[in-house]
């Protein structure tokens, strides 16, 4: 009995003490540039911690939509340099190869080739003559494609289709990196 008791004190400790260095602050669960200093070297600075929302930096320059097929996130960029908005997607059962686009076409209201009534089809690509393009279903939906199919629609919710439709006219620069 005394056994059970101390290996269930023991297991709450453990995920008590799991939670907490979860969930503390970066400035207790870091240690400062002065506790390891004498560890580090003089001349090491530390590292600006990357924003995961910011533009991918190897995504060319100018007026631009960049699509990461790793991150599943598309951002519209402005000709400064600044995003204007910044979303996740649904990729589609074939991407195209990280480079440079254009929107080619677009349609208002179709069916998409999973049978989903979408909208704001903006096309940039083709890949085994499969059209690749950003789309919005109708319904909200942003499920996975069938593996089985092939499919080119780039999901999005409904409110990031309608700010890409009007951002992304035909001609416009499309960025897809890895």
């Amino acid at each position: 009995m005394v056994a059970g008791l101390t290996a269930a004190a023991v297991a709450v400790v453990c995920f008590l003490a799991y939670q907490a260095s979860a969930n503390a602050p970066d400035s207790v669960a870091v240690p400062s540039a002065q506790a390891s200093h004498s560890a580090a070297a003089p001349s090491e600075k530390p590292k600006p911690a990357k924003d995961p929302l910011a533009v991918p930096a190897d995504s060319d320059t100018g007026a631009r939509v960049v699509y990461s097929l790793k991150d599943r996130r598309v951002w519209i960029v402005d000709d400064k340099e600044k995003a204007l908005r910044t979303f996740a997607v649904m990729p589609s059962s074939v991407s195209p190869l990280p480079g440079v686009y254009q929107v080619t076409s677009r349609s208002g209201t179709i069916k998409g080739s999973d049978g989903v009534l979408i909208e704001h089809v903006v096309r940039f690509a083709n890949v085994d003559d499969v059209s690749v393009g950003f789309s919005a279903a109708q319904d909200g939906s942003m499920r996975s494609p069938d593996p089985t199919m092939k499919t080119g629609g780039v999901r999005m919710k409904r409110a990031d289709g309608n700010a890409l439709w009007t951002f992304a006219t035909v001609g416009v620069k499309v960025v897809v990196v890895p």
